[in-house]
């Protein structure tokens, strides 16, 4: 699991959707995955938006491991209903992930297969890759087209300090900042996040 295998899968997916050249907007992982594919295959991105990432490695902010770790750990019995499923995932991250935003969005990843639940996304591939997740392939070219940086205000995760790597690979880039949004701005605040991409998009 690397974003040079994501890169790839939607160097492959978007011709196949007919979305080619297109906007790709993606938040934390999601955002590292568009930026690359807009550094390798500048002329599949028309325009590109990342959401609250930068093209530097994350470690400092990032709970990424606590939360997989609290993931792992979650314990539901076989056959019970999926509103008690829920509430038991809840509690057990509770402990762990105090904040229940955070462990609203988690608990989106809790599906039903066969009478047992589980989860959607590959802990296990996503441990073993972490370092990987968590930094950035080093590029040397950049993406010269209009890119948005759409920060939230409450978050750590684009530091001043990442603006040079940042305007190095993507010298047509601008900054925005939603104010009262932490690390998930488009769920945290989802009015001001469209409205900064539709101004952007303008």
């Amino acid at each position: 699991m690397s974003y040079e295998v994501m890169s790839l899968d939607l160097q492959s997916l978007l011709p196949q959707l007919g979305l080619v050249p297109c906007v790709i907007v993606g938040h934390s992982m999601g955002g590292k995955t568009a930026m690359l594919l807009a550094l390798q295959r500048p002329e599949l991105v028309e325009r590109l938006i990342a959401v609250d990432i930068s093209p530097v490695t994350t470690t400092a902010v990032s709970n990424f491991a606590t939360y997989m770790a609290a993931m792992s750990a979650v314990d539901i019995p076989d056959e019970v209903p999926r509103s008690h499923a829920r509430k038991l995932a809840d509690e057990q991250l509770s402990s762990v992930v105090q904040d229940m935003a955070v462990r609203q969005f988690l608990l989106t990843n809790l599906v039903e297969v066969d009478g047992r639940f589980v989860w959607r996304v590959n802990l296990d591939a996503l441990a073993q890759n972490l370092d990987k997740i968590l930094s950035f392939p080093p590029r040397q070219g950049s993406y010269p087209r209009p890119t948005l940086f759409l920060l939230g205000g409450k978050s750590q995760f684009v530091h001043p300090s990442h603006h040079p790597e940042i305007m190095r690979l993507f010298p047509g880039a601008q900054m925005q900042t939603v104010p009262n949004a932490g690390h998930w701005v488009h769920a945290e605040c989802p009015q001001d996040f469209m409205a900064a991409i539709r101004g952007f998009l303008v």
